[in-house]
Formats: C-alpha cells, structure tokens, sequence
C-alpha cells in the first residue's frame, strides 16, 4: 500500500470508453464490497457519459485508482449535477485523490454552465462530512430518514436506517471559491450553544438533544470514529436517532449545516439562515 508521504503524480481525465467503465466496476466492488444489485453497471456510465453526466478518472501513473460520476437533475426547480459515486481505490486512499476528483468535477460543472451540485452522505461519517462541509465549502438543509431503504450495503449498522442529508454545493459561490484557495470560515466556538453532546462517564451515549436553541450558531456532535463503535449497534442507533431528532428540527426551523469542527471530538456547525 502506498504511504502518504510518496506524493504520487495524478491525473484526472474524462472517462468515455467501454474498457474503462467495467474497471469502475471492479473499483465499486473493491471499495465497497457492495452486492452486485447494488453496483452501477457498465451500460448506466455509457450512457449516462453520452446524456450530460460528468465522469472522471484519477489516474496514478497508468493505474486508475478511483472515479466520480455525477449525472443531471433538478433540485427545487433547479438545474444541478447530482454526484452519484465518489471512489478511490484502499491502496490509495489518504492521498487527497477525492479531494482532488470533487474539485475537477466542479471545474467541469462551472465549464458546462451548472450552478449547483448536490450529493447524499451518512450523517454518521465524520471524515466525510469533514470533506464535504470543511474542505469543499457544501451545506446541508434537508434531512431525509431511510433514504435507500433496508439496503445492507448502505447501512451503518445491521437493521438501521439508511438516514442520509442532501448536501447543496453551490460551485459559483466566493465561499466555495475561498474553499478552492484553501482558506475557511473562522468561528469562536467559545460558547456556543450545543444541541448535542455525548454524555460524560456514559459510554459515548449522546446526551438528550436540546432542541429549543435559538443562537445564531448551534453545535451538535457526531462520533469522530463511527467504525470504532461497528461492534455496539445500540450505540451507533442511538446516535443515529439524536442526530435525526436534531438535525431534522433545526433544519424545519430554518437552519442549515455549514461546516464541521473535526478532531478528538467532532460538531457539526449549525447556522441559522437568513431568508432571501
């Protein structure tokens, strides 16, 4: 497996071709272990490629170690890409491959005149999420429980809902665009209010959402290392169900999920929006 220190040289190109597509197959496979009805067949990046989806290659030398597939949609009347698969091969992975296919996808959305780009995420996964709203500059104002369904493959733990939130990347934005510069958002996390917290000397038990806040800015904790928690399904329902409370209030009350605080401790950063 290749360190992070080796600093290979990537290179991201379109993908249009039959060959490569059975290779997103095997990459699906390899990083998901996914069951092959759950997996995107060949015929789908054929024509989804032809019709205006954007399907792009991280190549390390001539190894192609992972792919991003978005294709066209409408959300709230709006013309978007919605991105589908973001996959990077474990021989590769923690070398900012994703980073980098996230930041082509946009180049080619803004060349194609799109505004917008939305995508689904696990609320559960931190390092996601750290990728998603602190890197990349997305927010979040829609929750939805059980999106996929019972589908194992999707499922944080066995018999859970598949939660997930829809993730709204305005690609045009000066946020998004100081994002791209590697500059974020400063917060005074001094004293904020918390919606959500796990409960000292509990085991990691989340404490009981407040859910009556009304700051600017509302905090709500997520486990830092959802996989650590794999062998205590209670737990990890446990979480899943107070984000859900959480997130789904404050989102129906006008706030959104603009960044995160990623550490020891991780926090979704909550801010109430300001109606155009």
């Amino acid at each position: 497996m290749r360190q992070k220190s080796d600093h290979p040289r990537i290179r991201i190109r379109k993908l249009d071709q039959y060959p490569d597509f059975e290779k997103l197959v095997d990459i699906q496979r390899a990083v998901w272990k996914h069951d092959e009805t759950d997996i995107t067949p060949t015929h789908q990046f054929r024509v989804s490629s032809k019709m205006g989806g954007i399907l792009l290659g991280a190549y390390v030398g001539k190894e192609l170690a992972g792919f991003v597939f978005s294709f066209p949609a409408v959300f709230e009347k709006k013309l978007c890409q919605h991105s589908h698969h973001l996959a990077v091969l474990p021989a590769y992975q923690g070398l900012g491959i994703g980073k980098r296919m996230k930041w082509a996808q946009r180049d080619w959305s803004l060349r194609l005149g799109y505004s917008l780009i939305t995508w689904t995420q696990d609320p559960l996964q931190s390092r996601n999420a750290n990728l998603n709203f602190h890197t990349l500059g997305a927010m979040s104002k829609t929750y939805f429980s059980n999106f996929y369904g019972t589908t194992p493959s999707l499922t944080p733990a066995p018999n859970l809902p598949t939660d997930r939130l829809l993730l709204e990347w305005p690609i045009g934005s000066p946020r998004v665009e100081m994002r791209r510069r590697g500059k974020s958002d400063e917060y005074n996390i001094a004293g904020l209010a918390i919606a959500l917290e796990k409960t000292p000397g509990s085991g990691d038990l989340p404490a009981t959402p407040r859910l009556s806040l009304k700051e600017r800015f509302i905090l709500a904790e997520v486990p830092a290392r959802i996989r650590t928690l794999e062998k205590s399904p209670a737990l990890i329902s446990a979480w899943q169900a107070a984000l859900r409370k959480v997130l789904s209030r404050y989102f129906r009350r006008g706030y959104a999920v603009v960044d995160l605080l990623f550490g020891e401790r991780c926090f979704y950063i909550l801010e109430k929006q300001v109606r155009a």
